[in-house]
């Protein structure tokens, strides 16, 4: 990026190294441009300083308004708040959407019962992120590989839960979860014979119902 101060002096040279000074640049490292030349006058009668500008660059700064510093930023104020520390390790995928994993003591705070905690903070991040952008980037939080653990024991219950419906021929209702937990039982069964599933209730309280489906083959 560049940039450029006029400066006076009462010749041009003299002038020159004025502006040099100022900007604590070499003279290679700016562009000079005469503005109007310096006139002696008679008995300096009708004399006038010299006037130029110096054209110089000024590095660019690294954004400290990226979603990812904007993210990090959030998170330790966030953090520091309840009271708890934590490593944050932020990657960007290559869609744009941002990757967190908290590490350290405590994670146990930071999960919260059943990861109540945890989507709190990765609800209110999202929020504060994204608030007044332009373009919405999505924020991922995760700590000690909590989400992949959770989404492993989901996918054994809804297995679990579908090989019971069809054992006693009956719908099974698990127990109250969130949207994402919700999605990952419906996927781990959507290709599952002879059962189906639905969503019902309203939140907090929305849960899967697991059913035979008649129109599946029954095994």
């Amino acid at each position: 990026m560049q940039n450029s101060i006029e400066v006076t002096g009462r010749t041009e040279e003299e002038a020159i190294a004025s502006a040099l000074r100022q900007l604590n640049l070499q003279r290679d490292e700016v562009s000079i441009e005469i503005i109007e030349r310096a006139k002696s006058g008679f008995l300096r009668i009708g004399a006038s300083p010299a006037v130029i500008r110096v054209i110089y660059e000024v590095p660019d700064k690294p954004s400290k308004d990226s979603a990812e510093e904007r993210t990090r930023c959030f998170l330790e104020g966030l953090l520091t708040r309840m009271g708890t520390q934590a490593n944050i390790d932020i990657s960007v995928k290559d869609d744009g959407s941002i990757s967190v994993e908290l590490s350290g003591e405590g994670m146990g705070a930071i999960i919260g019962r059943r990861g109540e905690t945890l989507d709190a903070i990765q609800h209110l991040t999202n929020y504060a992120v994204n608030r007044g952008a332009e373009n919405r980037t999505h924020i991922s939080i995760d700590a000690e590989n909590y989400r992949s653990k959770r989404e492993e024991s989901l996918v054994r219950l809804a297995e679990k839960m579908a090989a019971k419906a069809l054992k006693y021929h009956r719908s099974m209702a698990l127990e109250p979860m969130n949207s994402y937990e919700r999605h990952v039982i419906h996927t781990a069964l959507q290709n599952y014979e002879g059962v189906t599933t639905c969503s019902t209730g309203v939140e907090p309280n929305r849960r899967v119902v697991i059913s035979c489906d008649k129109s599946k083959p029954q095994v």
